[in-house]
């Protein structure tokens, strides 16, 4: 029994004389470097997780165009480079892509090479003359050209759509038959309409033009 207390008493002692940590001791991390935590490390990850933000919006934007190319590119029986096309130059106008694919549908079946009887031209069927009121430069050869055609037309579709007010359907009559003899037809109160309007738009309900 005097072993077993002379023991513990003995075990006493030793734990009591270990040094103890002081309260105060400072934490493992009081020596990490101050720069790991200053106000320029905070800065420059701000910085890239902002890069890093708009990488992705980015990426998800060309996502997104990709997946309305292919679904107008299926939908409409085309190549997807000819929707790419029709689709790019439509956003860049302020036109509702789905408006430009119906009007280009109607007026050339995307055939960039298409001239009609009263010589309209290319894919959105412009007349020279008509071109030039928007871009004096232009040729009767360029409008061959799918790109300038389609940036053309549809400025001159935007155009009408801003003088008749946001009026889908008196645009594209005005379109179709010209500005002057629509607005001649609205001002003595006769119907417009000949029917192209109603062949482009369908069951269409937006308003022509994007934000």
């Amino acid at each position: 029994m005097l072993l077993v207390i002379g023991f513990m008493g003995a075990a006493w002692w030793v734990i009591a004389s270990r040094e103890t940590p002081a309260a105060s001791a400072e934490p493992a991390f009081a020596n990490t470097p101050s720069s790991f935590f200053s106000s320029s490390a905070t800065r420059k990850l701000r910085q890239q997780l902002e890069t890093t933000k708009g990488e992705l919006t980015l990426v998800q934007g060309q996502y997104d165009r990709a997946q309305k190319v292919m679904r107008y590119s299926n939908r409409f029986d085309i190549p997807a480079g000819v929707a790419a096309t029709v689709f790019d130059a439509s956003i860049r106008e302020g036109i509702d892509p789905e408006l430009g694919f119906r009007l280009v549908r109607l007026e050339s079946e995307f055939n960039p090479h298409a001239v009609s009887k009263v010589g309209a031209i290319g894919m959105t069927q412009l007349m020279p003359s008509t071109a030039r009121l928007f871009d004096r430069s232009v040729t009767r050869e360029a409008l061959y050209d799918k790109d300038t055609n389609l940036r053309i037309g549809f400025h001159y579709l935007h155009t009408l759509l801003d003088q008749f007010h946001g009026n889908v359907r008196l645009a594209l009559l005005a379109y179709n038959r010209g500005e002057d003899a629509v607005w001649r037809d609205v001002r003595a109160g006769v119907n417009a309409g000949n029917g192209y309007d109603k062949s482009v738009m369908g069951n269409y309900k937006g308003t022509g033009t994007i934000q």
